[in-house]
């Protein structure tokens, strides 16, 4: 009876602490490690904070797993690939823009000296990783602006991931690639004699982009975002503010990333920042950017954002 009476006093007064309190809910914002994720790094140090919520961040290895996790309903905050995030919502998920958090950050590099503009590449092999994810199809877009055939006149190759361009350019084993930071920078700072050949942002703007193209959105769930707009408007502050802070400090930034183990070395980061379009659009002021970018998916890959522009509603409001 005694052992009754000390377990129902326990369970009474922690259940009444419990509830004066407020329960715990617990919330994850995920990030991918590699460059998507640096311009978050601030937040692994310094989480959000709101009443009764435990906010933490976490950064998986690659956008694909992210993406399962935004299909399965499990994630209600993070960052992915503009086309993810439309293909995802095209599918039925409740899932909307927050903000675009990285814009375009790409090199094409060459050391051949035949090489001087993008219209020496006819006849030539460019490695670039990712085929059919962004970088590939903007420079495809940018290719056929200057009058050249990706499948005709150039050889696009796609067999090397970002880290194997940039040491195969190092070791001279090919001339040419259209890279993304920090890889560019590494390449560079590997191989001096390496040339930029040509301004990737302005040449897409001279296609038909508007603005710089979008490389990493922040999502919501819409659900989540319609239920908890404090908790929304907390974390977009707290991201904008990390963004500001490691263009800042990339010494630190960098640290950091290596610290939180996001697969790059502290090193390449802090070099590479200042040449990195870590940036904070909400969505309704970026929402010409995006579909601008979402128009050459449609020319090239219509199904990597489902089959059609996004509607009004994919563009966070708050």
């Amino acid at each position: 009876m005694k052992v009754y009476k000390q377990g129902w006093f326990f369970c009474f007064f922690f259940g009444c602490l419990t509830g004066f309190l407020g329960a715990q809910s617990s919330l994850t914002i995920y990030g991918i490690k590699g460059p998507s994720g640096v311009g978050m790094i601030r937040l692994f140090e310094n989480p959000p904070v709101v009443a009764g919520m435990n906010i933490r961040p976490e950064a998986l290895a690659q956008a694909d797993l992210l993406a399962a996790r935004f299909l399965s309903g499990e994630a209600k905050v993070g960052i992915l690939p503009p086309n993810m995030a439309a293909k995802i919502a095209s599918g039925g998920r409740s899932l909307q823009i927050a903000a675009v958090v990285g814009t375009g950050m790409l090199s094409l590099l060459s050391s051949d000296p035949a090489v001087q503009g993008i219209e020496d590449l006819r006849g030539k092999t460019v490695e670039v990783a990712g085929q059919g994810a962004t970088p590939d199809l903007v420079f495809r877009r940018i290719l056929i602006s200057r009058g050249i055939n990706p499948g005709r006149d150039i050889q696009l190759g796609y067999a090397l991931a970002y880290p194997e361009i940039a040491q195969s350019l190092i070791a001279g084993r090919i001339a040419t690639a259209l890279l993304p930071e920090p890889f560019a920078t590494m390449a560079r700072n590997g191989k001096p004699g390496l040339r930029e050949i040509a301004d990737i942002e302005a040449e897409w703007i001279k296609a038909g982009g508007k603005g710089n193209f979008p490389m990493t959105v922040l999502v919501v769930d819409a659900e989540f975002a319609r239920s908890r707009p404090d908790v929304i408007r907390t974390i977009l502050e707290a991201y904008e503010n990390s963004i500001r802070w490691v263009i800042a400090h990339p010494g630190e930034a960098g640290a950091l990333v290596e610290k939180h183990d996001l697969g790059l070395r502290a090193a390449v980061v802090s070099a590479a920042i200042p040449r990195s379009n870590y940036v904070f659009i909400p969505a309704m002021e970026a929402r010409a950017s995006l579909e601008a970018l979402f128009t050459i998916f449609l020319e090239f890959s219509p199904a990597a954002i489902g089959g059609a522009l996004p509607p009004a509603g994919f563009y966070l409001k708050l």
